[in-house]
């Protein structure tokens, strides 16, 4: 077996990151570079390879460079750019979270994409995509990290099944579905798609990287920062503590229920589903500060129940594991004592995650055998602590919050499949 390096490259929002791991799955090295917003909008595609120039650059000064010996890249889910007859940008980018103007786009969308796709609406990338293609000299559309794969090899490049997934692919049948020649995109502007772990090109020379170099289709960036957690069987959870909450289970099979934003990502034989609360972070900032969170929350007993039945929101209106657009934050009565309240809200929202879980089991997930936590509340142990007692399920260490680390893995993932 190779003893060299898999590198991964995450094209965030902000900045691009790189991550080299070794056969072990090892963070060798990690390189950053942050979007120069002075030469442009996140949206331009220029600035993303600017980004990733430097970053690469960084990292070839502390590895080998011919240690390289396959690149997988992930990018924000969803965001598509328009490239002409000579693969370069039309314009700027549509991003992950820009909607289209047009209503009757997501309207042509309703009208023939099934309820479990993951297309519709203004926001989704196929929504983006028929935007795209009123631009003049459009020749092809390609998602965000196909993109920047184009860059190390200097050819066009497949798309994956997981960012292709917001724009209408098929991930069960594996394939366009049928029903996108009604809904008014160009079937010709599509990109091919391939399995993740599958090898699409090799290297041109291009950013200072050796020619030759085997380049890996990846995932959207969410799916990669699970993978970079080390979770890799059915039943592994991972659950986001940010700003909201957010939680995935890994799945054998697929797990459709739109009316709680839940999609499936496909990556390989497996399936990643997840689901989105506005709990989270964002509900604890309503109440406290972070300094207040920490001190307080050296007065509470995670081994022991506070008794209190909360539901903690940072405004009306809930997704998941409840739909309802209107659902109001539940956070009474309210103990005399700032840690009780603060125990409730903690175990509020572990709850929350609890019924989360469940949810995906009830739809056909797999049970919850383990759990991993990233994000900035994942760093308050009692928190951790108190969340084990509500989940019991073992709580499992989180090998790296690198999402460019769970690009790696798929490299390797594909290099460990050629020995």
């Amino acid at each position: 077996m190779s003893q060299g390096l898999a590198i991964g490259i995450d094209v965030g929002t902000s900045g691009v990151r790189i991550a080299a791991l070794d056969p072990q799955f090892n963070v060798v090295s990690v390189s950053k570079a942050a979007m120069d917003l002075s030469a442009g909008e996140r949206n331009d595609p220029a600035v993303w390879s600017a980004a990733l120039d430097e970053a690469l650059a960084s990292m070839l000064q502390t590895i080998r460079p011919h240690d390289i010996e396959a690149i997988c890249v992930d990018g924000t889910s969803g965001t598509v750019l328009a490239l002409d007859t000579d693969d370069q940008p039309i314009g700027s980018a549509l991003m992950y979270n820009d909607a289209v103007d047009d209503p009757e786009i997501p309207q042509a969308i309703a009208k023939v994409a099934p309820r479990q796709s993951a297309a519709h609406g203004s926001s989704s990338a196929l929504a983006r995509s028929m935007s795209l293609q009123r631009r003049k000299g459009i020749a092809r559309i390609a998602h965000q990290a196909d993109w920047i794969a184009e860059r190390l090899t200097d050819k066009a490049m497949p798309s994956d099944e997981s960012n292709a997934l917001k724009t209408g692919y098929d991930p069960i049948a594996r394939k366009w579905p049928d029903w996108m020649a009604e809904s008014g995109l160009r079937a010709e502007l599509l990109p091919d798609v391939v399995a993740t772990g599958t090898q699409t090109g090799t290297t041109s020379g291009a950013f200072g990287l050796p020619k030759g170099i085997p380049t890996v289709a990846g995932v959207s960036d969410g799916c990669a920062s699970f993978l970079a957690t080390g979770a890799s069987s059915p039943g592994d959870g991972v659950t986001a503590l940010g700003t909201t909450l957010t939680i995935k289970l890994l799945s054998d099979h697929p797990i459709f229920a739109p009316e709680f934003g839940i999609y499936s990502h496909r990556i390989g034989n497996q399936w990643l589903a997840g689901g989105a609360s506005n709990s989270g972070g964002g509900a604890l900032a309503v109440h406290f500060s972070p300094d207040e969170i920490a001190a307080l929350s050296q007065s509470i007993d995670p081994d022991v129940s506070c008794g209190l039945d909360y539901y903690p929101l940072p405004k009306p209106g809930e997704r998941f594991p409840i739909s309802d657009p209107d659902l109001a934050s539940r956070v009474s009565p309210r103990p005399d004592a700032a840690h009780m309240f603060l125990h409730g809200l903690l175990e509020g929202i572990a709850n929350i995650e609890l019924l989360g879980y469940q949810r995906l089991m009830e739809l056909g997930g797999p049970k919850l055998k383990s759990i991993r936590s990233v994000g900035g509340g994942a760093e308050n142990e009692v928190w951790t602590s108190l969340r084990a007692r509500l989940l019991s399920v073992p709580v499992a260490p989180v090998a790296s919050g690198e999402a460019a680390a769970g690009s790696a893995r798929i490299a390797w993932s594909f290099l460990k499949g050629q020995t």
